[in-house]
């Protein structure tokens, strides 16, 4: 677990970067520059070129990770990586062709309510493309546990290139339309250097990229392709969240997309953990799985779950707490703090899928991966259905509710099969003290924003960092004296005795 720890920690802290220049952009650019249509714009393309590149990617990202291990032999890979380019190139290929046939039917979709999206939406197959190479390049370092350029790229590159435009509209020394061009550059710049770096890590050799015939047996490739196509199904478990500002685009505008967006970045920080902790720790879970070692799988399944619990949990508090100050010091904020129920729905949705998503990745690389196909289905007739229904009625809320309520279904049936046939578990006693400790806080944050905060009479920011003081502080001792994590003490320990 020590490459796992090391590279987790330093993927944890260029997200931490990330999220904090995330942070200052989303707030105090976006919120200052832009309308709440343009903000909807961005988010709208974004997440249509992620859900399109996440299908066009023929789910070769996921069997990278699976058979990576198989591939491997010292120091040769016997060119999946070539395979990983190849593949993606096809779905790209495919995805082209399908969205000129349904690019009237699309555009029809948005026209009333989103008419401004009309005016770029020939630009999505190109941001889909950068974003596809992007994620495919990240993955291929990944198994080489070599996340932290890739997450730095993706984390923090992406958000300063944007920043820049965001600035260069903001004081109109650029058109709109040369702020989308821009903005869609930030993906191909970053799609530039996680190739350059997985280059450099083999020593700028390209014959990682040569497939190797002798190598590949038909039974070899029959499997890879079998699995492969059947993740391209599975790859939408992870962009559940997508549909929701795709929906409100057509069925409320951007707008109010716009605020959705402000509110689901706050939500969006629950999960930042686990996009370093689930890329490093998937390799070696796909290895434990390979060898049907489920004592060693159901082990670090617990130690993965329990660790994304407790750190997306307290985030999630201390986030809550301070929802009011945040919507009172942004700019505009009263235009935005409508987004506050969808930053507590959605970010317990986030909490969910941040320690429970790492049974999806058991079940994908175990021999029952094809059983994912009927749990996927499920869990998209169910974002669909929840977003169609919700929506018209709730709103914004309606859309955070949809997801919440559709991994509730997901997570439920998934977890129960993987008892059923592996006998892999999730959980553990700690996990219950995780959830009893995050209740307290959140009532204690409650409390102080009701009867302290009116009495002391402090300034908001002020009064916002004394309580999150007080509330991490009191989580951290808590985390200690419960003995919740064994290594999370032994990492106080050492903190504490280095004092």
């Amino acid at each position: 677990m020590g490459v796992i720890a090391r590279q987790s920690i330093k993927g944890a802290i260029a997200n931490y970067i990330g999220v904090a220049i995330g942070f200052y952009v989303s707030f105090f650019i976006l919120t200052r520059y832009l309308t709440q249509e343009e903000i909807g714009l961005t988010r709208v393309m974004v997440d249509a070129a992620v859900l399109f590149s996440s299908l066009a990617s023929l789910g070769s990202n996921a069997s990278i990770v699976r058979f990576f291990p198989w591939f491997r032999d010292g120091g040769r890979h016997h060119g999946i990586f070539g395979w990983s380019l190849l593949l993606p190139l096809a779905g790209f290929s495919l995805f082209a062709l399908i969205f000129l046939i349904f690019k009237a039917p699309l555009l029809e979709a948005y026209s009333v309510n989103a008419p401004l999206l009309a005016d770029y939406f020939h630009l999505v197959p190109m941001l889909t493309f950068f974003a596809l190479y992007v994620t495919v390049f990240e993955t291929n370092a990944s198994v080489l546990m070599r996340i932290t350029v890739p997450k730095l790229v993706r984390e923090v590159g992406i958000r300063l290139f944007n920043l820049a435009a965001y600035l260069l509209y903001g004081y109109r020394l650029i058109s709109l339309d040369l702020f989308v061009c821009l903005f869609c550059g930030s993906y191909a710049l970053a799609m530039l250097l996680n190739l350059f770096y997985l280059l450099k890590i083999n020593r700028f050799d390209f014959s990682i990229f040569r497939i190797d015939r002798h190598f590949l047996t038909r039974d070899r490739v029959r499997e890879v392709l079998r699995y492969t196509l059947f993740m391209t199904a599975a790859v939408l478990a992870g962009n559940i969240p997508l549909f929701n500002s795709l929906f409100l685009g057509a069925k409320a505008g951007l707008a109010l997309t716009g605020v959705y967006t402000i509110a689901s970045y706050v939500a969006n920080v629950v999960e930042v953990p686990y996009r370093s902790l689930g890329a490093i720790s998937r390799p070696v879970i796909a290895a434990a799985v390979k060898e049907e070692r489920w004592d060693e799988v159901s082990r670090l399944a617990r130690q993965v779950s329990l660790h994304q619990l407790l750190v997306s949990l307290l985030i999630f508090t201390l986030i809550w707490i301070n929802i009011d100050a945040l919507f009172t010091v942004i700019p505009n904020g009263a235009d935005y703090a409508a987004g506050a129920v969808v930053v507590f729905v959605l970010g317990l949705a986030k909490v969910a899928n941040s320690s429970l998503s790492i049974a999806t990745d058991v079940l994908n690389y175990s021999r029952h991966y094809s059983r994912s196909l009927l749990f996927i289905a499920l869990l998209t007739a169910a974002a669909i259905g929840f977003n169609q229904l919700l929506i018209p009625r709730m709103g914004i809320g309606g859309a955070a509710a949809a997801t919440l309520a559709a991994y509730g279904i997901y997570f439920a049936l998934l977890l129960a099969y993987l008892w059923w046939k592996l006998r892999v578990s999730l959980f553990s006693a700690a996990q219950l003290k995780v959830l009893a400790l995050g209740g307290v806080l959140l009532l204690l944050g409650w409390a102080w924003s009701r009867w302290l905060a009116p009495l002391a009479g402090l300034p908001v920011v002020l009064d916002a960092a004394l309580k999150t003081a007080v509330v991490a502080a009191l989580a951290v001792v808590a985390v200690y004296k419960l003995a919740i994590s064994q290594s999370v003490s032994d990492l106080l320990k050492k903190f504490l005795s280095a004092q």
